[in-house]
């Protein structure tokens, strides 16, 4: 079925999870019995991680910039586990992109190892880049906050036809204006904000339908996640937080038919531990009142590598997008989306997404 050419924005630490996981998979081999070890799907509309070609790279640090990409994915700030360190050497080499929004002045305050330094290159024309690579598709993995460099990329998607996988909380394919222009295009694009596979959202989300399923009624309840990568570091200005606490919190009050208040529900970046490196910390709490009334509390603490975390999703989001550019499909990916995003444009319950992806992916609904 040929390859899945992809372009990748912001080489930090999940796009280091994410390659060092498809070259994994592809040593396997097809026959391995481990083969489908943390992956959703091994197979996936014909696609399998094998399938997988990286065509370009962009980022702004100067430890990344102008490196072959097999270099710059293990380059300071990154600091998640290195679980695959003999990656073939890419042809690709890391372009210098617009750093527009994409940096938190208050990063300059912390050492270099743990914060970007931007490059003096002059950014290339991000557009042509992607036209001349044969991408099929851009993965965003801007920081959090950087609203104008997602919205720049997503424009250089819109004029050369390459669908877009937005991981970060930047609204795109949930803006119905967004949604829109991709559609008059018919662009595939799937978002906004992955989800993890066993992350705090999804375990909230779940928790939250268990509660009302068995006619428990939610009073209060809080997520609070603490890391150490340079996600936590940049999430320290709470300016930039704006999309991402709309995002987590919506993801957990969609579960509800009667929202809470919103003095009665916390979710959102709490902290940043250095020492933790890629390792976040979630503590979800949730206090509600069962039969006759009586108080029912629960307490859950989430330890996981974060950036590994989101990146089986991301195989799986990779490939929906392309089957979607394969069979003509575009504008925004209704069930993948729901399914794999916090934030996609119309929520659902995680069951009734899942049996949506699978109709998506088995051609028996168009989006």
């Amino acid at each position: 079925m040929g390859k899945i050419r992809i372009a990748i924005a912001g080489i930090g630490n999940c796009a280091s999870s994410l390659i060092q996981g498809i070259e994994y998979y592809k040593s396997l081999g097809r026959r391995h019995p481990d083969r489908s070890l943390g992956l959703m799907h091994y197979e996936l509309g014909g696609y399998t991680p094998d399938d997988i070609e990286i065509v370009a790279a962009f980022d702004i640090d100067k430890r990344k910039v102008g490196k072959p990409l097999n270099e710059a994915v293990f380059a300071k700030p990154n600091c998640t586990k290195t679980f695959n360190k003999n990656l073939p050497h890419f042809k690709v080499t890391v372009n210098m992109g617009e750093v527009l929004d994409g940096v938190s002045r208050h990063l300059k305050d912390y050492p270099e190892e743990r914060r970007f330094i931007v490059s003096n290159k002059k950014p290339c024309d991000v557009a042509k880049t992607l036209k001349q690579s044969g991408a099929d598709m851009l993965l965003s993995y801007l920081p959090v906050g950087s609203d104008k460099a997602t919205a720049f990329y997503a424009e250089a998607c819109l004029k050369t036809g390459v669908s877009l996988v937005n991981c970060v909380p930047v609204f795109i394919a949930s803006s119905r204006s967004w949604a829109k222009r991709f559609e008059e295009k018919n662009i595939p694009i799937i978002g906004d904000d992955i989800k993890s596979q066993i992350g705090a959202t999804i375990i909230h989300r779940m928790l939250t339908k268990l509660f009302i399923d068995r006619g428990v009624k939610i009073d209060n309840t809080y997520q609070l996640n603490v890391g150490g990568n340079t996600d936590f570091l940049n999430m320290l200005n709470h300016t930039r937080l704006k999309s991402k606490k709309i995002s987590k919190t919506e993801a957990v009050q969609s579960q509800l038919a009667n929202p809470l208040n919103a003095d009665n529900i916390h979710i959102g970046p709490s902290d940043y531990i250095p020492w933790l490196k890629d390792n976040k910390v979630c503590f979800l709490r949730m206090e509600g009142r069962g039969f006759g009334n009586i108080p029912v509390n629960f307490e859950l603490r989430l330890s996981v590598e974060d950036s590994p975390n989101s990146a089986g999703v991301v195989i799986d989001a990779i490939r929906c997008c392309k089957i979607a550019r394969d069979r003509g499909t575009g504008g925004v990916l209704i069930s993948p989306s729901a399914y794999f995003m916090k934030h996609p444009i119309k929520q659902f319950s995680d069951e009734e997404a899942r049996n949506m992806l699978e109709e998506f992916i088995a051609g028996k609904r168009n989006k």
